[in-house]
């Protein structure tokens, strides 16, 4: 076997291929890569990966900051603005599942590619908007990108790594997820002080050409199989649809206006509604087919459901936590917003630092127990955080954070390690998509739920305390959902 510095081509321990598109006969794809990626075709492998997956979870939250000026420069409303933000995560969930199940038909090597393309596109579309609807279109093609992105991220590092090194993959990827969730503020604010708003999406362009380039040569092949699951449009249409309703409604819940806007809640209720029956007719499709769109048949294995509800109320907990912190820091306590930055980066850092050792410590401890122990160290440190007094020193502050963001990590790895395992290796595309779908689906209840907090209460004074103890709430129940999984 030989090792260069950038693969051209490489040994499989089974057969030899070619692993650079265009080379030989381009019509035929390698096999499998059942056994993971020799050295050092994994790392370049590796490296793509968690770069486009960087770039779609950074571009998640990177406009946040930048609300204000786009509203001001476009003349428009800040309710109007938010659809820039809005329009991206609705087309990555929107189209997360079909993604992943057009990676089991068509390849996730080609899956991922084409959404860096789409992405790298729309962010030039972006860059160069004259106007919010242009811009807002142009998000939401990127979201379209993501979607390709994140739906076979998970698939790709099962590929990648060989099964004894697959918790060490799946560590360094939850690593870069959680830091790159968090990390868009900081890079806004640091682009924004010396640019204007298009320059988040210029900076942008350098990176996501860079990495398709090296994508061409160094991402897997796999073999989608003989049996190539059927893409339904009915099924597509249906999908979009019942994620749309349910994120519409859930969006006009936490934006009302006061509890007396009985208009905003017969709306949101009326689209929530619709979007639970559109839901009833979708799943009654799926339940009859081999390898459906909504991964019913994963759904039915014990451990894979309740690694499933422990991801979605975990993102949920942590999203109550990120967004009311600020609110805490900043109003409730008078913090400057540089002091207030640096105490929400002990979280992510502690992650950080956590999230290796629980790859470490996969293949020798169960993942039910390792995750359920980080959730229960999370839960105890939101809590520790609502019981604060008034002013508390930085310090005080600061080790809760690490207690919750150590905890964190300690989750992230087992449970992700266990939705993309569960899975048989050819519904692996289905398995990432999953995860995806777990992560976004608990942002936005953890965004819903505090919207309703703060119309109810408000955002300052009692709001985020009470935001942080309904999260600690929420992570001693997903605690609850990952210890199930050590019976039997």
């Amino acid at each position: 076997m030989r090792n260069i510095g950038l693969p051209g081509s490489y040994t499989h321990p089974v057969s030899q291929i070619s692993p650079i598109a265009g080379s030989g006969d381009s019509s035929r794809s390698p096999p499998a890569c059942h056994d993971g990626l020799p050295l050092p075709q994994r790392y370049w492998a590796m490296a793509v990966i968690i770069l486009g997956i960087a770039l779609s979870m950074l571009d998640s939250t990177l406009v946040n900051l930048a609300l204000p000026d786009i509203a001001r420069d476009f003349g428009a409303t800040p309710s109007a603005a938010v659809w820039v933000v809005n329009a991206y995560q609705l087309a990555t969930l929107t189209l997360l599942l079909p993604c992943a199940q057009l990676g089991e038909r068509i390849g996730y090597r080609r899956i991922y590619l084409i959404g860096l393309v789409v992405f790298t596109l729309a962010s030039l579309g972006c860059a160069m908007a004259t106007s919010l609807p242009m811009l807002a279109v142009a998000r939401a093609v990127q979201g379209v990108g993501a979607a390709g992105l994140m739906s076979v991220n998970s698939a790709l590092v099962r590929l990648t790594y060989p099964h004894e090194g697959l918790g060490r993959g799946i560590a360094l990827n939850s690593v870069v997820v959680a830091t790159a969730s968090v990390a868009g503020p900081s890079v806004a604010a640091l682009v924004l002080s010396v640019a204007s708003w298009p320059w988040l999406f210029i900076i942008q362009l350098p990176l996501s050409i860079a990495t398709l380039v090296l994508g061409l040569r160094a991402l897997p092949f796999n073999d989608p199989g003989a049996t190539k699951p059927r893409v339904s449009l009915v099924d597509l249409g249906l999908n979009v649809l019942m994620f749309s309703l349910v994120f519409l409604g859930a969006d006009a819940l936490g934006a009302r206006q006061g509890g007396a806007d009985r208009t905003a809640l017969l709306l949101a209720g009326g689209l929530l509604a619709a979007g639970l029956a559109v839901a009833w007719v979708y799943m009654r499709r799926q339940v009859s087919q081999e390898a459906p769109l909504f991964p019913v048949d994963l759904l039915r294995i014990p451990v894979f459901a309740l690694s499933m509800c422990t991801s979605i109320t975990a993102f949920a907990a942590q999203t109550l936590a990120f967004i009311s912190l600020p609110f805490l820091l900043l109003e409730g306590q008078g913090r400057g917003h540089l002091e207030a930055g640096l105490l929400i980066t002990a979280w992510p850092a502690a992650t950080v630092l956590a999230a290796p050792i629980a790859g470490r410590l996969i293949l020798r401890y169960r993942s039910g127990l390792l995750s359920g122990i980080g959730l229960a160290l999370v839960a105890i440190g939101l809590a520790l955080l609502a019981l604060l007094p008034e002013q508390p020193s930085a310090w005080q502050f600061a080790w809760r954070m690490a207690v919750c963001g150590a905890g964190f990590g300690l989750f992230q790895s087992p449970n992700n390690h266990t939705i993309v395992t569960s899975a048989p290796l050819r519904r692996a595309g289905a398995a990432s998509g999953m995860l995806g779908t777990a992560r976004l689906t608990g942002q936005s209840l953890g965004a819903v739920l505090l919207g309703v907090i703060f119309t109810t209460v408000g955002a300052r004074g009692g709001g985020p305390v009470i935001a942080l103890g309904l999260a600690a709430v929420l992570a001693a129940a997903s605690s609850g959902f990952s210890l199930l999984r050590m019976r039997g």
